[in-house]
């Protein structure tokens, strides 16, 4: 028996044995457990263990040496060890540095790695039925009979029910069938049905810098942990380059992972993958079934899948034989998660890649200021691709400058939010037979609703926001909580009837406008409002590039990946939008979003266009998206983070108290404040209310940390808040390195 295992009795010591167990709660404790006699239990075995009158299923943990160690007597034995595969040693490290780095518990990190905990058992097999090669002499033939077996004749075995809906009969047919001996039953187990990607079909012809760019990450592949940023322009086919990356790792036998910010509207993603691979990843996100789940999670466990693409939680997910991550649009905001446990998944993927001793590809058109200083100071590599493939071109882009070119009214004196040049280039693409783009990133018909006689708002009752209203469902709906309501009547200040109006454009509202001044053209309203799952989405984009759509209306959905070679226009209706505001990042944000849905125009042989309708032409982002320079506004970024002391160039975190009572919410933020660490290099700002003050019926209190990057920040926010008494209904957030400040 290795030193590792543990086994229920030590024959030379007569000892009961134990194993430290941890469990998928939001508790940083290992619990004691006894291993029974006749038992083998190593470090990242899965196990049934009692808690309490439950029964929990928790992951054997490395040995650690305590102090105070539960007497054996006091121990309970563990239930059941779980055929399931045991959590790769790798896995148990990221786990550990996810929990230390972010501060979240480490069974809230391990909840994480084992979200369907139905997946660590076997599946139940499936009864079915297949045909006999011989036909019993006694057989009575019905129609019935004769049409099941006319569907079964081609061998495969099949459920009754599936038999017999597929025959267009009842399933007691089939089941007579089987009394009568012309079926025989079998047991299928119940598998992932997913065919392998080969790494060697002919890729996608490839110019010769994608060749270069493909070949030297294909190398990277059998070298060990590197990352290397993939810096494309839009168009300049990203995805095919890294696909050579995918082959190169598949050839060798490993697993890839690639992670998605939108993976519910990867439809052309995928589309591009079963082109070049014949056959479909393994999916991983949110819209999966619970079944489908349960058979992904196992399939990558036993190393049967090969390649998953999937949301940031993906990347919590057992490959044991891991050789590739790719972190697409590594840009995007969509990697920050906010909720349980705070993690950027970018930079956790980043340090799973160095765990397992594998290489990392972060692809973005637009890559973020943290990932361009670390390709600058020599940690990452990069390879450019700066040209769009084939005859596409970038597109023009032109500023709108809304003070000169004001929207006129619209035939029903409503007003407008497109301008004439705007207008005027929309109808000449839909006379020239293209389609056009207007991009809006706001959803709902319009972000306010107020009353005209005198001005009350309506307001989320559980958060500090307002309600947004929605035509195309009828209701009024909080886009923080998920709140919904009708339009009331009467404004419930002043009980003016019918007095409430819509106040500045949303999606629905822009779509209502171009229906007036476009009668004509086949419109189409993109937010996520109206895609209720990834094939809804895809059948939306398959409709578009076959030209049965002339205008296209959405928000940010439409700025990632997707290729129209007919879109020749695309209208930004509000640039300044996100311009603002308290996000230190909000002019990052803002050109990484502008440039993605510029990007989409033009991709094929037909030049586009770009029109950015704003009232600050001057400011950097729309200069900066004009002439096409996005290196020197990364360059005047980084200064005026640098001259402000701002991420990346220090650090910042965030404390989050929040209670259903506020007295108690403020006397505990108090109390906090007065334990403030102080230390040179460290600045701790509040208590103030957050942004939202008030979310889903919790009040809100915030601390922000900024402080010099050689400063153990998680030792010093440990130290801090290990004091605080936590009374009733108090909770406690930490956010390491915040995107959101709301």
């Amino acid at each position: 028996m290795s030193p590792s295992q543990l086994s229920g009795v030590d024959s030379h010591q007569g000892q009961i044995q134990r194993v430290k167990v941890l469990l998928p709660l939001p508790l940083d404790a290992l619990y004691d457990y006894q291993v029974p006699a006749g038992m083998t239990l190593a470090p990242g075995d899965l196990v049934e263990v009692p808690l309490g009158k439950r029964r929990v299923i928790g992951a054997v943990w490395d040995p650690e040496e305590t102090a105070d160690e539960i007497p054996a007597s006091r121990l309970k034995a563990v239930i059941d060890r779980l055929e399931a595969v045991p959590l790769p040693e790798s896995q148990r490290r990221f786990i550990e540095w996810v929990s230390r780095y972010t501060m979240a518990p480490l069974g809230a990190v391990l909840r994480m790695a084992l979200p369907v905990p139905a997946a660590l058992r076997p599946e139940r097999p499936v009864q079915a039925v297949r045909l006999l090669e011989e036909m019993p002499r006694s057989l009575k033939m019905t129609a019935a009979r004769q049409r099941v077996l006319e569907v079964a004749r081609d061998g495969l075995a099949r459920r009754a029910t599936e038999l017999a809906r597929e025959a267009g009969v009842g399933v007691g047919v089939v089941r007579g069938l089987a009394e009568a001996g012309a079926l025989e039953w079998i047991t299928l187990p119940v598998k992932l049905e997913l065919d392998a990607p080969d790494p060697h079909r002919d890729g996608y012809s490839l110019s010769e810098a994608q060749s270069a760019a493909a070949a030297e990450l294909a190398t990277s592949v059998a070298k060990g942990f590197s990352v290397t940023l993939l810096d494309g322009v839009t168009g300049s086919g990203k995805t095919e380059v890294y696909f050579e990356a995918i082959a190169a790792a598949l050839k060798a036998n490993a697993q890839v992972l690639v992670l998605q910010p939108e993976i519910s509207l990867s439809s052309q993603w995928l589309m591009r993958f079963e082109q070049r691979f014949g056959a479909r990843p393994a999916e991983w996100h949110s819209d999966v079934t619970q079944a489908q789940r349960r058979l992904t999670w196992r399939a990558v466990a036993d190393g049967e899948v090969s390649v998953v693409v999937g949301a940031r939680s993906a990347l919590f997910m057992p490959f044991p034989r891991l050789g590739l991550i790719i972190v697409d649009e590594e840009h995007d905001p969509a990697y920050k998660q906010e909720d349980g446990v705070i993690y950027q998944a970018r930079d956790m993927a980043v340090v799973r890649a160095s765990l397992e001793s594998v290489p990392i590809i972060l692809a973005s058109a637009t890559p973020s200021l943290e990932t361009v200083l670390n390709v600058q100071s020599g940690k990452y590599r990069a390879v450019h691709l700066p040209l769009r493939h084939g005859v596409a071109r970038l597109p023009d882009v032109e500023i709108v400058d809304l003070r000169r070119h004001r929207p006129p009214r619209l035939p029903n004196g409503a007003t407008s939010w497109l301008s004439p040049p705007l207008r005027e280039a929309i109808g000449g693409a839909l006379e020239a037979g293209e389609q056009a783009l207007l991009f809006l990133n706001r959803r709902g018909y319009a972000p306010l609703t107020l009353c005209r006689t005198c001005g009350f708002r309506l307001q989320c009752p559980n958060c500090t926001s307002w309600l947004v209203e929605h035509r195309l469902t009828r209701r009024l709906e909080c886009h923080h909580c998920g709140h919904g309501a009708t339009l009331p009547r009467q404004c419930p200040s002043c009980q003016a009837e019918d007095s409430f109006a819509a106040c500045g454009p949303g999606v629905e509202r822009l779509d209502e406008e171009v229906a007036q001044l476009f009668p004509e053209a086949r419109r189409l309203l993109l937010s996520s409002d109206v895609l209720p799952g990834p094939r809804a989405a895809e059948e939306l984009m398959d409709k578009i590039r076959e030209r049965q759509v002339d205008l296209i209306v959405g928000t940010q959905i439409v700025a990632k990946g997707h290729h129209f070679p007919w879109l020749t226009v695309v209208g930004v209706v509000d640039a300044d939008l996100g311009l603002s505001g308290g996000d230190l990042r909000a002019g990052e944000r803002s050109f990484q979003l502008l440039h993605q849905v510029s990007g989409r125009a033009g991709r094929a042989e037909r030049p586009g266009r770009v029109f950015l309708q704003t009232h600050e032409p001057d400011h950097p982002v729309i200069r900066a998206l004009a002439e096409g320079d996005k290196d020197s506004f990364l360059e005047r970024e980084a200064a005026a983070r640098r001259d402000g002391h701002l991420p990346p160039f220090t650090r910042l975190a965030a404390i989050i108290l929040s209670d259903v009572d506020p007295d108690r919410l403020d006397q505990a933020a108090r109390a906090l404040a007065r334990q403030a660490p102080r230390f040179q290099g460290l600045q701790v700002l509040g208590p103030a209310p957050a942004p939202l003050a008030v979310l889903r019926g919790r009040h809100r209190r915030r601390f922000l940390l900024k402080a010099r990057r050689e400063l153990p920040l998680q030792r010093i926010i440990g130290d801090w808040i290990a004091g605080l008494p936590r009374p009733g209904s108090l909770r406690l957030q930490v956010d390491i390195d915040p995107y959101s400040f709301l």
